[in-house]
């Protein structure tokens, strides 16, 4: 294991075209083996693609802002200080329908947590 410290300057930022994703532990950065912990930030009146997680459930605790959460066919808003928690498989996005970029922390229950888009047609 590494240094269990991640300064600042060394988390691993991800631009999007809808915002940001900042990993501050992962098995692959090297402090945890077990979870994955990010920032994740969505701009305003963007939303970010319909995707699950194969291999892990997620809590998302939002920080600030309002987003509009898809969750399989259901649809829900979230306000700061809401947490989400969303089960191993379950097709997800956020849209922001706040007027500031929406700032919230992701935990995984995987050292690393898979990624894949909702397949076109699929769900909803």
């Amino acid at each position: 294991m590494s240094d269990p410290v991640l300064p600042a300057a060394q988390a691993q930022r991800v631009e999007e075209e809808w915002g940001s994703l900042c990993w501050l532990a992962s098995s692959s950065i090297g402090q945890v083996d077990r979870m994955t912990v990010g920032r994740v930030s969505i701009k305003a009146g963007r939303a970010n693609p319909r995707h699950f997680h194969p291999n892990c459930d997620e809590v998302l605790y939002l920080l600030k802002g309002r987003l509009e959460h898809t969750l399989g066919d259901r649809t829900m808003v979230l306000n700061a200080g809401d947490t989400l928690v969303i089960r191993t498989g379950e097709v997800h996005n956020a849209r922001n329908i706040g007027g500031e970029d929406a700032d919230m922390i992701v935990v995984y229950n995987a050292g690393e947590r898979q990624f894949k888009l909702e397949e076109p047609g699929a769900g909803r």
